[in-house]
């Protein structure tokens, strides 16, 4: 992993054989970020995605071990107490081109990965939501 700052705005590479939320949460802890938006793209061959099942309040998983691009990264980070919280979602597009996606639970850098993300000046947190079962903003 490398990256640089310009600005707000860090541009991130990471590398193969890296993890795109643990990533994100090293650059966030060590440049004290506590609120940031995040874009990007990259290649992976090994995701776990999910979708949120309301009804039973959990994320259904999926994990997928093949070749695929990532279309498109996008999400934010916000500090929650001593957390660095990654809400991610991402689109992957397989070797027919078909396309999966949903929230982005871990991925393996399989060539790499292009991230900028725009730290915010400002702090918010997250709350347990017990309706709907998830962390959401709080101001």
């Amino acid at each position: 992993m490398d990256y640089r700052r310009f600005g707000d705005k860090y541009l991130i590479r990471l590398d193969k054989g890296e993890e795109i939320i643990e990533s994100i949460k090293e650059i966030c802890m060590k440049e004290k970020i506590k609120l940031a938006s995040i874009t990007g793209i990259g290649a992976t061959n090994d995701i776990t995605i999910g979708i949120y099942e309301l009804d039973k309040k959990y994320y259904n998983k999926q994990s997928f071990h093949e070749d695929f691009e990532i279309t498109s990264l996008t999400g934010n980070v916000i500090l929650s107490g001593d957390e660095i919280i990654p809400h991610i979602h991402v689109n992957i597009s397989d070797k027919d081109f078909k396309v999966r996606g949903g929230h982005l639970n871990s991925a393996i850098i399989s060539v790499t990965c292009e991230i900028v993300l725009n730290a915010i000046e400002g702090e918010a947190s997250k709350y347990l939501n017990e309706e709907i079962g998830i962390k959401l903003i709080k101001f």
